[in-house]
């Protein structure tokens, strides 16, 4: 069996044709995220579905906008993926009106408004135009604790820094358990969002002064 914890793990720049993995690991990374559990009703049946179809329709949109995402690989398995939306295109996914339609007719027309709402209050934490935004991001359950994380958030950095018109990258989460590991990366917390009862936390990381190269 593959020792894990020493595996050695790679870089891709992600397209449309990783698209069905992209899903699969995207709803294991947040079936269980408090956000997502307010925002679809986890209590309510039919809440993994509704965990699917937003993942998909989200994943669906960014690679429709070739927006671009990053992957992280061990033995040619996905087990890492950020989706990043740069500074010029970063509201291009929720504003779109067939996103919307598909949404409600998935989620339903409440989930679908509060997915929006978090959305918008996340933007609004913004420290300035001028950064990229992960929307999505996770590292599978099964490979999280073995610095996994840590691998690609430095990819993420590192590609964003390349772009001149980014200062820095922002995400958020309302998991705590996750906010410790985000200031050990250099991450600054600038700003909170109430989700319901949960409280998102929203973090930004200012761009390397040395960049790595990314492997296509």
């Amino acid at each position: 069996m593959l020792d894990t914890s020493t595996a050695t793990a790679q870089i891709r720049v992600l397209n449309s044709g990783y698209s069905r993995e992209a899903r699969a690991l995207l709803y294991q990374a947040y079936r269980h995220e408090p956000t997502f559990a307010y925002i679809f009703e986890a209590q309510r049946p039919g809440y993994e579905l509704r965990v699917r179809a937003t993942v998909r329709e989200l994943v669906k949109q960014h690679f429709f906008q070739k927006l671009p995402a990053i992957g992280l690989f061990v033995d040619d398995r996905m087990i890492g993926i950020a989706l990043i939306a740069p500074p010029q295109r970063r509201l291009g996914i929720t504003d779109s009106w067939a996103w919307q339609i598909r949404m409600w007719l998935s989620t339903g027309v409440r989930g679908t408004r509060r997915y929006l709402d978090y959305h918008h209050a996340v933007l609004a934490c913004l420290p300035t135009d001028s950064v990229h935004v992960l929307p999505l991001l996770g590292v599978h359950p099964q490979f999280q604790g073995q610095h996994y994380g840590e691998q690609l958030l430095e990819a993420v950095h590192n590609w964003c820094a390349d772009d001149p018109h980014s200062s820095g990258v922002v995400l958020d989460t309302g998991n705590s358990r996750y906010l410790a590991f985000l200031e050990r990366q250099g991450y600054e917390e600038i700003g909170e969002v109430a989700v319901g009862p949960v409280l998102e936390h929203v973090f930004f990381h200012g761009n390397p002064q040395s960049l790595r190269a990314v492997t296509v």
